[in-house]
């Protein structure tokens, strides 16, 4: 059976799942949800702060789930399915000169339209797809994240995934839940160490819009 990756309608929910239902024990902390973004406010689409992603996508991290747990930590997402309405709150906040307010904590070194120009920002983003994944690790024993060398939406060189110019324990951070996630089915992108998107995701044509709530998968 070929599976139909064009949908009549971006606001299919037959094929996503509550990432939670998939994975136990998986933290959230879904920072579009909060105002303790870059943006300094709810992103738009963003209803309940849970995680949703393809069901393909949500398999293949409870595997990433179980070898990291045998190993002492747990995952820890940020965001999951980001709805297109998300992205275009993103895309007015960032023609918005005006607004700064955020920029001391997320993109000191930055202006608005290099955001754009480094892709940070985008018109479109493969988290509308279903199968992209922001992430980090827990340690089970201290109860803390990881230290990866720079803190997440940190938008700067020093959030690259192959930057060179934090210690060598972060370094090997950032290596370890890359090659977790590589080995599991995931790619990485090159300006952000917490970002990973399914190599074999379902839709990869399809940007979904309906919002990020339980309520909708259970309709």
């Amino acid at each position: 059976m070929v599976r139909d990756h064009y949908k009549d309608t971006v606001n299919d929910v037959s094929d996503f799942v509550l990432l939670s239902d998939l994975v136990p024990g998986i933290v959230q902390e879904m920072r579009y949800y909060s105002t303790f973004n870059f943006v300094g406010e709810r992103i738009n689409g963003y209803e309940q702060p849970c995680a949703v992603t393809t069901k393909e996508a949500a398999r293949a991290l409870l595997e990433v789930s179980n070898k990291a747990n045998v190993m002492g930590y747990r995952l820890k997402v940020f965001d999951a399915y980001r709805p297109v309405s998300a992205v275009r709150h993103f895309v007015m906040w960032g023609v918005d000169d005006l607004d700064q307010r955020m920029k001391p904590f997320f993109y000191p070194d930055l202006q608005k339209q290099e955001l754009f120009e480094k892709g940070y920002i985008a018109n479109q983003s493969s988290h509308s797809r279903g199968s992209t994944i922001d992430l980090t690790l827990l340690d089970m024993t201290s109860g803390k994240e990881v230290d990866m060398g720079s803190a997440f939406d940190h938008f700067s060189e020093v959030s690259h995934p192959d930057y060179r110019g934090i210690t060598p324990e972060q370094y090997e951070n950032r290596m370890f839940l890359q090659d977790l996630m590589v080995k599991n089915g995931f790619a990485p992108i090159d300006c952000e160490w917490w970002h990973f998107t399914l190599r074999d995701e379902p839709f990869p044509d399809t940007y979904f819009d309906f919002p990020v709530t339980a309520d909708i998968l259970m309709r």
